[in-house]
């Protein structure tokens, strides 16, 4: 098992990619915290964990709020002892252009996207550094290294993020921290499946991608998995496209 006996805590994780690194994490070893608003949807992320024998507690956290974020880390201590990995995937999109976005939906999605990274890092790497290191995943996007119509608000979130992710992976590479993200394409995830509702709307979408599809969950969590296990010991400070050739071009 790849991540036997890590404390992993995976933000987000009551559906779609979260839910699928979940599962891949437990069954990889890792004993889980899902953290999540939806306490329906994370539950039910843990109860298939543990169907499957795997660890896994549930915590409902707004990674925009520090007091929720404190007591989600607090949990993952008090439950296993220990945190070695952090899975910054929370987020939300959002499609407008600058003129005609609300500041208070500029607000929440630089709060939840960016603002969380932040938050869930400060209250975790303290935890890491008493353990002699661990791990951070944060969740970019293909929208962190190139542009996109009509996603002013999510552009700038996960341009942030990436950058984010370069510099704690300089600041904490000493404390034997490795920090790094992931750039997906677009993602068969209950958040696009409410967008996308029709066959002509998915194929609009899966030719921007040269393999010609959106990825599934999983193949983004094993790219979660590879940044979090020992064989990528050396990498640290990387945004990895997952993205079937879309930034490629």
């Amino acid at each position: 098992m790849r991540l036997r006996d890590k404390v992993a805590i995976i933000t987000g994780g009551a559906s779609g990619i979260g839910k699928a690194t979940a599962l891949l994490f437990a069954k990889e070893g890792a004993k889980v915290v899902v953290a999540d608003q939806n306490e329906a949807g994370g539950k039910e992320t843990v109860d298939h964990i543990r169907s499957d024998g795997g660890e896994a507690i549930f915590v409902r956290a707004d990674v925009a709020s520090a007091e929720d974020v404190q007591s989600m880390v607090k949990a993952a201590i008090e439950t296993y002892g220990k945190l070695v990995i952090l899975f910054n995937n929370a987020g939300i999109a959002m499609r407008l252009p600058v003129a005609d976005l609300p500041e208070e939906d500029w607000d929440r999605c630089i709060d939840i996207n960016l603002k969380g990274v932040y938050l869930c890092s400060k209250y975790a790497i303290p935890e890491m550094i008493k353990n002699d290191g661990g791990c951070i995943i944060n969740m970019a996007s293909i929208y962190g290294v190139v542009g996109g119509k009509t996603r002013a608000a999510y552009v700038a979130s996960k341009g942030g993020v990436v950058n984010l992710t370069r510099g704690m992976a300089l600041d904490y590479a000493s404390n034997n921290i490795r920090v790094n993200c992931i750039c997906p394409g677009f993602v068969e995830t209950p958040l696009v499946r409410d967008v996308v509702k029709t066959p002509e709307e998915y194929q609009a979408l899966a030719v921007q991608h040269p393999m010609g599809r959106l990825a599934k969950p999983l193949e983004i969590a094993y790219g979660a998995l590879y940044l979090a296990s020992d064989e990528s010991s050396f990498v640290t400070g990387i945004a990895l496209p997952i993205d079937g050739g879309y930034t490629a071009g």
